[in-house]
């Protein structure tokens, strides 16, 4: 394969990677807590190719980089006693049999064992270990102040418990379901200047018209791309008809 050859397939590989990390994100355009992941690849594509249409610099090929944008999404009020949002930089600890995972997306609920978990069962940490809610106790009678304290009917039964990873955050990794594994070696502190809010949900911070346009000018450098691949291929054949007649 030519080195252009090699070249446009390589740009034909990042293209389509970009092309899913979008349709995720459009996807989750409506998923409580989600954050979007942002990849460069092809506004480093356009940039080469108006710098060096010949595509002669081999050095300045761009590479598939992708991140998860932590930015706060819009707060969205539901009314529901459970259901729990952070306004500022910080993120839910749930328990697994793994060990802790973190999220942005607080819709909660009330197990058998009366502990506050999230919808897939796991366990909300407290600052103390687990909160409890006492037996018979109705939902309308938990109140979550803006610091984080659970209450029943006045009385104090926990406090929800918020990390932050500062400027390390994007070491975390997606584990699925809104949730972020931190490698064993990233170090959490307790959440500084956030304000908890209850009967409110985070939106997911996808903003739709924004990827609609990232995936246009994706998809028309993909077609370029496959153009200029089948033309080179059609070349490259014609030639050995050629040496061959």
């Amino acid at each position: 394969m030519s080195d252009i050859s090699a070249q446009v397939s390589s740009a034909i590989d990042g293209l389509t990677s970009e092309y899913q990390i979008i349709a995720n994100n459009l996807a989750n355009v409506s998923t409580t807590g989600y954050k979007r992941t942002t990849n460069t690849f092809s506004k480093m594509l356009n940039k080469l190719i108006s710098t060096d249409p010949t595509g002669t610099n081999q050095d300045d090929n761009p590479i598939l980089t992708s991140k998860i944008d932590f930015s706060q999404g819009n707060l969205i009020e539901s009314g529901r006693t459970l259901d729990v949002a952070i306004s500022g930089k910080g993120f839910f600890v749930l328990q697994t049999d793994q060990g802790s995972t973190y999220t942005r997306s607080g819709n909660f609920d009330i197990n058998k064992n009366g502990q506050l978990v999230d919808q897939s069962g796991r366990v909300v940490a407290g600052k103390y270990g687990p909160i409890t809610i006492p037996p018979g106790a109705a939902t309308s009678q938990i109140t979550i102040s803006t610091d984080g304290i659970v209450r029943v009917d006045g009385a104090n039964v926990g406090e929800l418990k918020i990390v932050d990873f500062g400027k390390n955050e994007s070491e975390l990794v997606p584990a699925g379901f809104g949730c972020y594994d931190a490698p064993a070696d990233l170090k959490s502190e307790d959440a500084k200047n956030v304000t908890i809010k209850q009967g409110y949900l985070e939106g997911s911070n996808v903003q739709m018209m924004e990827e609609l346009v990232d995936m246009i000018n994706v998809t028309r450098l993909y077609q370029a791309n496959m153009k200029l691949l089948t033309t080179g291929s059609d070349n490259t054949k014609n030639l050995i008809n050629l040496a061959m007649g």
